[in-house]
């Protein structure tokens, strides 16, 4: 095998269900050499709670658990409902209890993390950016020594296969901090709702996984099923098929584009959250249109069970 990248994954875990699905796939994944990871966004503890856990779980206790911005205040006065979907999987977990490294600053870890290596560091981002763009303001030479992969936007579909684009979550809960990360100077590549918002495991893909004696992967499925957001969305059922799986297309595209269709395009974020073509934007690799989705989803399945 080829040596193994250095990753640093910034994620919203334990909010919707795909971050879970990304970790185990990104702890299953023997490409990736995973440094650091960091919560973002909404209630911050609360993520680095699920994140640890799961790494105690994955007995993978020797990566660091960075606690990022906790913006539950500012999301409240913004209007938004802060929920904590899976907080029964950790509402008796104990975060001081992590047997290996926490950090209550997580953007200085993320920072830290960047410039102290000796290798080009891979930055998975799996949530909204204010995490990364914080970092870039305390040291901006980071994008110099990183590159940045991640899910976000909708450039010709939007949620659901429409037409019409959306404003997609991790861009339009922080549309001036996404900007600023993709104008930083860093190779960028993104998966968009053009492609991630395609896999979902059912039938005899998903039954495999419901069948897993692995205790990552029966975590994946207890918090499925504690996971509150099933409630509203009838269309599923922890026995019959996953939610979409957005975020682990991101954790593919940090080390593979075999079952994607990549084009490279000037993108810019719009003040309302927003990714425009714009021919005179900076450009950024885009996961536009799949080869073999049915083969990713095999391989993603293949990857977890293993």
């Amino acid at each position: 095998m080829t040596k193994r990248i250095p990753v640093i994954l910034d994620t919203d875990i334990g909010y919707d269900m795909d971050d879970t699905w990304a970790l185990a796939m990104m702890l299953k994944s023997p490409e990736l050499n995973i440094k650091l990871i960091t919560t973002d966004t909404q209630d911050t503890t609360y993520s680095a709670k699920i994140v640890a856990k799961m790494l105690e779980v994955a007995q993978r206790t020797d990566i660091p658990v960075g606690v990022g911005i906790d913006c539950v205040q500012k999301l409240k006065a913004r209007g938004y409902e802060v929920s904590r979907n899976q907080i029964g999987w950790v509402e008796n977990y104990d975060l001081a209890s992590y047997p290996g490294k926490v950090y209550n600053d997580g953007v200085r870890a993320i920072v830290d993390t960047i410039m102290n290596s000796t290798e080009q560091v891979t930055l998975i981002c799996i949530g909204p950016v204010p995490n990364i763009a914080k970092a870039l303001e305390l040291e901006p030479k980071i994008a110099e020594r990183a590159r940045f992969v991640g899910m976000f936007g909708s450039i010709r579909r939007g949620y659901g296969w429409n037409p019409k684009i959306s404003a997609e979550c991790n861009v339009v809960s922080y549309p001036k901090e996404c900007r600023k990360v993709f104008e930083a100077a860093w190779d960028i590549t993104i998966t968009p709702l053009d492609t991630c918002d395609s896999v979902k495991l059912q039938g005899d893909k998903y039954q495999r996984i419901l069948s897993c004696q692995d205790p990552l992967i029966k975590a994946i499925i207890e918090n499925y099923r504690i996971w509150e957001c099933l409630k509203t969305k009838k269309e599923l059922h922890p026995d019959l098929c996953s939610s979409i799986l957005f975020d682990t297309v991101a954790i593919h595209l940090a080390y593979s584009q075999e079952f994607l269709e990549m084009e490279t395009l000037g993108i810019r974020v719009s003040d309302d959250g927003y990714t425009l073509i714009d021919e005179n934007a900076r450009k950024i690799h885009c996961a536009m249109n799949w080869k073999d989705l049915p083969a990713y989803e095999d391989y993603l399945v293949d990857r977890l069970v293993k």
